[in-house]
């Protein structure tokens, strides 16, 4: 069964379910997808495909759920690589060396919330349960790049910081690129107190467009902010693309950390450039 509009494919192979982007699916030289919470081997408030929440899951099921992720993609789960994602800015240059890290075996990075290659066979990980996953594609150059963007990540600049390294690393035009979102946080779902707020307001007052004040909460639409941010970097505005999904208006669907208070696995969005 496959489900389709201008924002977003569902897909679903058996218990399977799993989203794309429209915009990068037509791309012979791209895979890429976003996991929904079916598919996998876990239980009980981590069922059923959960790539993270370690203290509610054992081992075995998440690395289970990971070659199940490697088999939706073609590859051998040594062929995947993972943030090890702690709201910041930095971005790894992933290379053949580091295939397999963070799943079939260790890192040997901390602190790294986006990752980049044009490794061909290498699948790029990153793990959500309310924050943005941004893909990022050069077709010209062949270089792809996914992110991890909480509310810290988005407000630091981690798309801006992911446009600059395929910049700087790979020659990349910024006008070049494809960009995208995944399910995360709609504006409605995003509450603030007033001092996270603030630090929007003072890192750039354009963003104050982007917030609606409700009582002495803020409610803000990160998604805009990541869009201003990327246009500001010099991505085409034609060239972004956001799912247009909620995880926590979606928890039939998505985990949501806010919207299952924390009892949740995480989703994985995964990319890989193809021969």
């Amino acid at each position: 069964m496959e489900a389709c509009t201008l924002a977003y494919q569902l897909h679903q192979e058996g218990a399977r379910q799993y989203l794309t982007l429209p915009a990068l699916s037509g791309y012979a030289g791209l895979r890429h997808l976003f996991t929904t919470r079916y598919g996998g081997v876990s239980s009980g408030c981590t069922a059923s495909w959960n790539f993270g929440a370690w203290s509610l899951d054992s081992e075995a099921n998440i690395l289970r759920n990971y070659e199940i992720l490697a088999e939706t993609l073609g590859v051998a789960p040594n062929r995947l690589v993972r943030t090890d994602q702690t709201h910041t800015t930095n971005i790894r240059v992933v290379t053949e060396a580091d295939a397999g890290k963070g799943i079939t075996r260790p890192r040997d990075y901390s602190d790294v919330d986006g990752l980049v290659t044009d490794v061909k066979g290498i699948v790029l990980v990153t793990g959500h349960a309310d924050c943005n996953a941004l893909y990022f594609y050069d077709p010209v150059k062949a270089v792809i790049g996914l992110a991890h963007s909480g509310w810290r990540g988005t407000l630091n600049g981690i798309g801006a910081a992911m446009v600059e390294t395929m910049r700087m690393q790979y020659g990349c035009n910024p006008a070049d690129l494809v960009a995208g979102l995944g399910p995360a946080l709609c504006q409605t779902c995003f509450e603030v107190d007033p001092d996270v707020a603030q630090r929007f307001f003072k890192k750039d007052p354009a963003y104050a467009q982007f917030a609606v004040q409700k009582g002495i909460k803020y409610h803000i639409d990160l998604k805009q902010v990541i869009r201003y941010d990327l246009l500001s970097a010099g991505v085409l505005a034609a060239q972004f693309h956001d799912m247009g999904l909620c995880t926590k208006c979606r928890k039939d669907l998505f985990f949501s950390h806010r919207g299952h208070q924390g009892k949740r696995g995480i989703m994985a969005a995964a990319m890989m450039l193809v021969e």
